[in-house]
This record gives structure tokens, C-alpha cells and sequence, in this order.
């Protein structure tokens, strides 16, 4: 008899013993068993460590699923935050945008004069234009790379870089100044302050770099004043893509909004909130790159499951003698359950542990990256969940398979 099986009959006591009557051998068979958890623990540990590489090969199954998931997941909410990075730093109350907007990064353009129509509104403190655009990148070492320029009035609150970790927002007032981060250092040709280059056949010179501020297309964002970013996007003087309106201090923004739409004619009127779940509507489900994130974070979970539950089946299918066994001695379904469930959580636990520490090195060594993977407390333990469930999933096939054992089978070998 199994070793691991032997503990439970050596350790167990009989609760009650059935007698067919005072004239008739008594029979050895128990009515039932009790089992502490302990036995419990102790049987399923020693039935997935009895065949060591069936139960590497397990746990290397669940580290590849929740790993894959993990990465397309934190990729999900990386694509997500970098997608309205622009909209969560600019300090406005309302966006007036071109009318059918979809994202951020659209670049149609507004009349100048719908400036002068905003703040002949009552409530509206200001109105101030950015001016936003793809162009070329002249590399210092030859060739070009597309960029993003974000132009702003450098004196106003409009849209600025943050996480300066040399210069500040005040150089940008100096002719040909442009800011730019230090992870498009390599693209884009340049190291320090002071280096210079052209956009659009244009003198530019960094005078800021800051850290952290990425683009989820992987397009460098170049951040200047107003009139060069019309420049260097080739925009005309008298066209901007978007006001940032500030309205006054205790005015209803709504009723604000609603006369902007009355008085301004081809645009939307769009608070901020508003334009960031239109920016991820359009980018996580219009473009499709949101289905295939999940998708593959799908695929990891089947694989997953899969592995596990074909692992777990063989297992069970390899101590069926033993777990007939059991039964013939009274044990009940539930204590069987118990068994393989239990064997299913410690290989969930086991193999989330490891996979949890993957995940932390793979976290880091994207975190300066142009397209860092995320990794928040929510998800992690959604991915804990995720894991358990995944192999609680995977026992039902073993369950089902020693259900339908004969007790008497254990008799016959």
C-alpha cells in the first residue's frame, strides 16, 4: 500500500463500526472516517510530490500562464494610463475639441476666433490653445524619427511636461526651446541640454529633459511654446487643436458647457473625464489593440488550465487503487474532494508564488522603458484569484474520474 496512504489508516480511528447481528461476523467495514485537515494536507502533499517532474512540470505550467496573463495585463494598463497621460496632467475644466474628436491625438484643428467666442462667455476665466501634431525628427547623427509635438503657452496653465529632472518649465520660453524625455534619448539622437537639432527644418534646442512621460505609440513627445509647436507641426498661426477652459471659482461647469455648445459652432464641449473614456474607448477597443491584449491573456489562462488539469487527472488516475481504498474503508466523497482540491490549491499557491516573483523582475527591468508593464495590488490579486480558480477548475476532471470508482475494486487488486 502507498506510503501516503498508510498515514491515514495508521493515524485514522474509527467512528462507528457496522454489525449485521449477534449470531454473524462483524464486519470490518467503517460507516465513516474522521480525518483531520492535517491527514488531508499531508495526503495531497505526498501525492504531488511523489512524481517529482509530473509535479514540476505542473507547476511550470501555471508560472507560464499566470506570467503570460500577468504581462498582457500590465501591458493593458500601461496602454491604458499612457493613452490619456496627456489629458490627466493638463489642468482644465472642460476641452473644447473639433467636432467627432476621437482621441488625444487627433489632429484636426480649430478656428482661433472660437477663442474669443469662449470667453465672451459668463463663467469662462480662460481659454488657452495647444496645438498638438506628428513630425519629423531630425537625428543629429542622420536620418529623422517621427515625434509628437504638445505646444502650450508657457506662461499660462495649460499642458506642460512634468518630472523635469533637469531645466524647468520657464526655459521653454527661450527661442527654439524644446523639452523632451530622457527614455527617447537613443531615437531621437540627443543627451544633454544644449544639444540641438531640426523639426521640420527648424533650429530646436533641448532645454529641458524629463523623466517618465511616454507614449503609448512609442513616439517621443517634444513639448514647446505655442508658436514654434504651429511651426513645427506646420499648423497655420490662426489654428489650434484644442482650449483647455478654466472656469471661474464657483461657477457650475455644466451650465458653462451648455452655453459653449449654444454660442461656438463645430466643436464638442468635453469635460475631462469625458475625453479620457472616449481617448481609451477609441485606442483599447476601436484600433483593436485592447481585444488582442486580452486574447492573449485569455490563451495564457487555457493553456494554463489545460496543463494543470491534465496534470492533476494523471496524478489522481495513478492513485485511483489508493483512493478506492479509502472509500472501501468509509471515507467520504468529501474528504476525497478535500484531497484533490487540496492538491489543486498547492499547486496554485506554489506556482503563484514563483510567478509573482517573475513578474517582479520583469516589472523592473521595463520600468524605463517606452512601453513599461504595470503591476498594481488589484491585479495582483485578481491574478491570485484568477490562479486558484484556475486550478479548482482543473480538479472537477480528477474529482469526477475517482467518483466513479468501485469501492470494491480496492478488493480485487
Amino acid at each position: 500500500m502507498n506510503a501516503s496512504l498508510m498515514v491515514i489508516t495508521r493515524n485514522s480511528r474509527p467512528r462507528a463500526w457496522r454489525v449485521s447481528g449477534p449470531n454473524q461476523t462483524q464486519s470490518n467495514t467503517f460507516r465513516t472516517i474522521a480525518h483531520p485537515m492535517s491527514l488531508v494536507l499531508k495526503l495531497a502533499s505526498r501525492n504531488l510530490l511523489q512524481d517529482r517532474l509530473r509535479f514540476v512540470a505542473t507547476v511550470i505550467g501555471i508560472v507560464f500562464s499566470i506570467v503570460l496573463v500577468m504581462i498582457q495585463m500590465g501591458l493593458f494598463l500601461s496602454f491604458e494610463r499612457m493613452v490619456t497621460t496627456m489629458i490627466d496632467h493638463a489642468q482644465a475644466d472642460l476641452w473644447i475639441v473639433p467636432y467627432g474628436t476621437k482621441c488625444f491625438e487627433d489632429p484636426s484643428l480649430l478656428d482661433e476666433q472660437a477663442r474669443a467666442q469662449a470667453l465672451a462667455v459668463p463663467g469662462v476665466a480662460e481659454a488657452i490653445p495647444v496645438v498638438i501634431g506628428f513630425t519629423a525628427w531630425s537625428v543629429p547623427g542622420g536620418g529623422t524619427t517621427p515625434v509628437f509635438v504638445v505646444g502650450s503657452s508657457v506662461s499660462a496653465d495649460g499642458l506642460h511636461p512634468w518630472n523635469f529632472v533637469k531645466g524647468n518649465l520657464a526655459d521653454l520660453s527661450v527661442p527654439h526651446a524644446v523639452a523632451v524625455d530622457q527614455t527617447y534619448f537613443s531615437r531621437l539622437g540627443v543627451t544633454q541640454i544644449g544639444d540641438s537639432t531640426e523639426i521640420r527644418e527648424q533650429k530646436a534646442e533641448v532645454a529641458a529633459i524629463t523623466n517618465g512621460i511616454r507614449s503609448f505609440t512609442t513616439t517621443p513627445y517634444v513639448f514647446t511654446a505655442l508658436d514654434r509647436a504651429q511651426a513645427y507641426t506646420g499648423t497655420a498661426p490662426n489654428k489650434v487643436s484644442y482650449f483647455l477652459v478654466h472656469v471661474a471659482p464657483d461657477t457650475d461647469v455644466d451650465s458653462v458647457r451648455q452655453q459653449l455648445l449654444a454660442h461656438l459652432a463645430k466643436v464638442e464641449v468635453l469635460t475631462p473625464d469625458e475625453f479620457r473614456h472616449r481617448s481609451r474607448a477609441f485606442w483599447l477597443f476601436g484600433t483593436g489593440a485592447g481585444a488582442a491584449l486580452f486574447a492573449g491573456a485569455l490563451l495564457g489562462a487555457i493553456v494554463g488550465t489545460v496543463i494543470v488539469a491534465q496534470t492533476l487527472y494523471s496524478s489522481t488516475k495513478d492513485h485511483l487503487g489508493e483512493f478506492a481504498t479509502l472509500r472501501a474503508i468509509g471515507s467520504s466523497s468529501l474528504y476525497i474532494h478535500k484531497v484533490i482540491i487540496c492538491q489543486a490549491l498547492l499547486s496554485a499557491v506554489i506556482g503563484f508564488s514563483l510567478a509573482a516573483g517573475v513578474g517582479l523582475i520583469i516589472v523592473k527591468a521595463t520600468a524605463e522603458t517606452a512601453l513599461p508593464i504595470v503591476m498594481t495590488p488589484e491585479l495582483t490579486l485578481g491574478l491570485f484569484l484568477l490562479t486558484v480558480l484556475m486550478c479548482i477548475a482543473s480538479a472537477v476532471s480528477a474529482i469526477v474520474q475517482v467518483l466513479r470508482i468501485d469501492p470494491a475494486a480496492a478488493f480485487r487488486q
